[in-house]
Parts: C-alpha cells; structure tokens; sequence
C-alpha cells in the first residue's frame, strides 16, 4: 500500500511527491494536483534528476557545483573535470531510498572520466533508480501482475579548459522513466516515458594569497533543459526539472596536514510556478498560465508566482557544506540543507566521512531530517561511495 502511495505521489507531484506523502502542513488535492492554502509547490517529472546521487555531496547539505572536483562531478558541473589531478577516475555509490517507507528502493549511480589531454576531458555516467517490486490491480481490484517500476539516466559530458582557472563543459543526458510497465491507469493506456536534455556548466578557480595558502571557486549549472515527457498519449506532459545551480567554494590550508573547505549552494528549478485558481473553474486568479513550452517556462520560472518577489525569493532552495581533510587521508564533512516550507518544506542535515588509501576511496553519508514535516521519509537516508584513481 505504501508503494501504491509512493508511486501515485510521484505520478502526481513529480519531483516533490516525496514531501507531500507526511507533510500535513502542504495541502494539495490529491485528483486534480492543485494546490490548496497556499502551499505552491512546483511540481516536475522525473525525480531522479534533481536528487543527489553521491555519499559526497551528499554529506554537506547538497552542495556541489563548486565543491572541489571528483568523479562524481556530471550532476553537479562537468566542468570541474578539467582540474581533475589523475587522468581516469570511476565512482560508484549505492543509497538505500526511503527506508522510511519501504524496503526496497535504491538508488544507484555510476560515474566516470578520461582526459584526452590538457584541454580536453570527456566524462558519462549511469543513474538508475528502482521502486522494487509494486502489484498491479485493474479497476475491478484483480491482481494483472507483479513488476518493478524504475527510472534510469545516462549522461556524455564534454569538458573543455579554456586556461588555467576556468572550464566550460556541455552535457548531453537520455532519460528513460518506466513507473506503470505499460498497465492501464483507470481508462488511461500508459507507456514508459523517454526525453533528452542538456546541461551548461561554468567552472572557476583560483589560488589565492592569504595568511594561509588557499583557495576560491565558483560555479553554474544549468541542467535538465530538454523535452518535457509524458506516460500516457492521453495524459499532459511535464517539465523535467531544469534547474540553476550557482555557487562558491573557500578552501584554506591550515598546516601542512589539515584543509579545511567552505562551500554553499543556491538553487531554483526553471519550471513555472502553479497560479491560483478562481474555485471550481481554469481561470487564473493570480500568476501566470503554466501550460508553455520548455525555454518558455524557463524565463517565465523568474517572475511568474503569484505573490511576486516574495515567493521568488522562496523557490530558491540553499545548501551549505563543509569538508575537513586530514593528511588527504581522512575526511569529516556536514552540511544543511533548507527548502521554504511552501515549496516543499524539505529541510535535513547531513553528516559524512571519507577515507582514501591509494587509489581507492570510500565516502558515506547520513541525513538527519529536520524542519516541520511529521515523518519525513527522507530521515535517516544512507548513501555509501566508491571511487577509484586509475591513472
């Protein structure tokens, strides 16, 4: 039953389907999806894309667009594998997905570089993830079968250096999202779900002189800007959640064995805000028509909420990190992440570690939920990484 809900609320509410299912707080009307005392939360398909899918970054608080650059870099900028020190690097990172809820849910990623030269870095990686084993029941309640919904992501990223402190890199993504293995949905014929997309990525760094040796950074991505995507040819089509990542990172070397890093994230989703209704009807009372094309919706995501510049202001989501190396052995890290609660209420910390022997590294993090959702079934989130220096 609590898949059957799980997979409902993603069907419904996309990208934030999660939040609603113990949020007393975000009322929405579970048949028409609109939303109600005003909780605006901007609803996208494919989940998959925006939820962080390394034990890293996943330890502090989501942050990643600046954060010093690893294997793991295609979600979070692409352009920070040009400063990638080894020439091969693979990561893999396995996270057992809301445990609150279910049991078997995971969440897997796979990623990796090579770089061709001093210039020029190519780099890909899988995402896959599995809502386990889910039975179908047709209208009249008979069982048609038991399947495994999942959704999968496969990205080709292309990194070029343009001098010493600054990348640019563009990424190419296809997206598969298969929640119903083709049943029927009341009268509603269904299919699994394809679109393509892409990312912009901007990277910067530079060394600096300060009592310290140290570091800044600074980042933008741009991703998930493609078609929108759609599981029935009955049903509307959605965004896919594009979405403006810009952030900075501070690095000091505090002696010769101990570094130390600061890092915070901004985010907002390029994806129209839902307008306020006039009750029982399709005319807009406040805000602007969602129903536009992809770039269209991009401009529009920056002045369209109802309640103006305020609630602007609240669809952009903040994320801050910190990481400590010792002798580049041993790593701590933590990290918070906050979300407004009209927009999702999505609010946890995070804590980690890392240890590196060789060519081989090891990272997990753990979320520890917050805020003022009742049961959030993102507590207690476990993700463990594997990364490996080949060359």
């Amino acid at each position: 039953m609590k898949k059957a809900l799980l997979l409902l609320a993603i069907l419904i509410f996309g990208s934030k389907g999660f939040a609603q299912l113990d949020n007393d707080n975000l009322d929405v009307d579970e048949l028409s999806g609109k939303v109600i005392d005003g909780a605006r939360i901007i609803s996208t398909g494919v989940p998959l894309l925006i939820i962080a899918p390394d034990a890293r970054s996943g330890s502090m608080g989501d942050v990643g667009v600046a954060s010093k650059p690893d294997a793991n870099a295609l979600h979070w900028n692409a352009s920070k594998l040009a400063f990638m020190e080894n020439k091969t690097g693979v990561s893999f990172t396995y996270s057992p997905w809301l445990r609150e809820l279910v049991s078997d849910i995971e969440l897997l990623y796979l990623g990796g570089y090579y770089k061709m030269n001093e210039r020029s870095t190519l780099g890909a990686s899988l995402t896959y993830f599995s809502l386990g084993a889910i039975d179908f029941f047709d209208t009249e309640g008979m069982a048609t079968g038991t399947y495994k919904p999942n959704e999968f992501a496969m990205d080709l990223a292309y990194t070029m250096k343009l001098n010493e402190n600054f990348a640019i890199s563009l990424t190419g993504r296809y997206i598969r999202s298969d929640l119903t293995q083709g049943q029927n949905v009341g009268t509603t014929t269904t299919h699994a779900a394809n679109a393509a997309a892409a990312d912009l990525g901007l990277y910067y760094q530079k060394a600096i002189k300060a009592v310290k040796p140290s570091e800044y950074a600074l980042g933008l991505q741009i991703s998930n800007l493609g078609s929108k995507i759609s599981y029935s040819d009955n049903m509307d089509s959605e965004f896919l959640p594009a979405n403006l990542r810009i952030g900075g990172r501070y690095t000091t070397q505090l002696d010769q064995f101990n570094e130390i890093s600061i890092m915070m994230d901004l985010n907002k989703l390029l994806v129209p805000t839902p307008p306020i209704y006039e009750d029982g009807t399709s005319n807009i009372l406040l805000g602007m028509d969602p129903n536009v094309g992809v770039f269209q919706g991009a401009i529009q995501s920056f002045y369209d909420a109802p309640n103006g510049f305020k609630e602007e202001i609240q669809e952009i989501s903040l994320s801050i990190g910190t990481e400590y190396w010792y002798n580049k052995v041993l790593a701590l890290r933590a990290g918070y992440f906050y979300e407004a609660k009209n927009k999702g209420a999505r609010q946890y910390l995070t804590l980690g570690a890392g240890i590196k022997y060789n060519v081989m590294g090891l990272d997990i993090s753990y979320l520890i939920a917050t805020g003022q959702l009742n049961s959030n079934p993102l507590k207690n989130t476990l993700r463990v990484g594997l990364n490996f220096d080949l060359q």
